[in-house]
């Protein structure tokens, strides 16, 4: 009897320790699981990707901040309604756009806020519309008050040469690298200026003028740009009594195209069928 009580206690310290194996072996094998499975949700998220653009301008909060109260007292004191303006609730409505968000999944409506409180009239007769012409038009607006261009409106101010995206892990704002439109078209930078520019249009009013680039291969007027897919829809010929094209070329480029060129003729039909005055003008001085 006594061998048999030993046989059958060492039969349940057997059991005993194969059901403690097993039950560890289950517990290594979920660990396992559970890290690979983690692993491959982390490769896949926004927060992980590596875009092809610039990230958040460093110290975001304190350049949109000094810019827009330096558009508001300095630069355009002559219009008193900008003295109305809040730079910090500008600023907070500018940050809740994008912070802690899919930098794929921006939406006009999360800069609505934004552009109401940045919004300002534009004087009669002073739009000036570009493409292809970033330099030479804003060496122009600087050296002429009497025209204005996106840029120098307080949103295109405080936004100029600026990058900017959330992230949807902390600290909520990515500073290593954005998405560009080629990667996702729904990122911040790209339905921020859709919205600014489709504003911009909708405010011109009186004469307003269009500087293009003849010396692009592709032609002058391309469809795909912010003037040709927004701007351009987006005047009102109720307000708007005239549309003066100023055709440009680089200096030591070829000229690829004139006034009297296929992708003019294109814009002045558009601009024709939209009930506009047109004029056009090569190498404006």
């Amino acid at each position: 009897m006594p061998f048999q009580q030993g046989s059958a206690r060492r039969r349940q310290r057997t059991v005993l320790l194969l059901g403690i194996a097993v039950l560890l072996a289950a517990l290594v094998l979920a660990v396992v699981l559970a890290s690979v499975l983690t692993h491959g949700k982390q490769e896949i998220r926004p927060s992980m990707l590596k875009w092809k653009d610039r990230g958040t301008t460093k110290n975001l909060r304190e350049v949109i901040l000094g810019r827009c109260y330096s558009y508001v007292v300095a630069r355009y004191p002559e219009y008193p309604e900008l003295g109305d303006k809040d730079c910090l609730k500008i600023w907070e409505s500018l940050k809740h756009a994008f912070i802690y968000k899919n930098p794929c999944n921006i939406t006009p409506e999360d800069y609505q806020p934004l552009m109401e409180l940045a919004s300002h009239p534009i004087p009669c007769n002073k739009s000036l519309f570009w493409s292809k012409t970033n330099d030479l038009a804003h060496r122009y607006t600087k050296s002429n008050q009497n025209f204005l261009t996106l840029e120098d409106t307080l949103l295109g101010y405080m936004a100029d040469r600026v990058s900017w995206c959330g992230d949807p892990s902390a600290p909520g704002i990515n500073y290593e690298s954005c998405p560009k439109r080629s990667e996702c078209e729904s990122n911040p930078s790209s339905v921020f200026w859709k919205m600014a520019s489709k504003m911009f249009a909708e405010a011109a009013c009186g004469e307003v003028q269009v500087m293009l680039n003849g010396s692009v291969e592709a032609g002058a007027f391309r469809s795909s740009s912010i003037f040709g897919s927004i701007e351009i829809f987006n005047l009102n010929p109720d307000k708007v009594s005239a549309v003066h094209i100023w055709l440009m070329h680089d200096i030591g480029r070829p000229q690829s195209e004139s006034c009297s060129g296929h992708s003019i003729k294109r814009l002045k039909s558009i601009l024709e069928e939209r009930n506009f005055k047109i004029t056009c003008e090569d190498n404006y001085r």
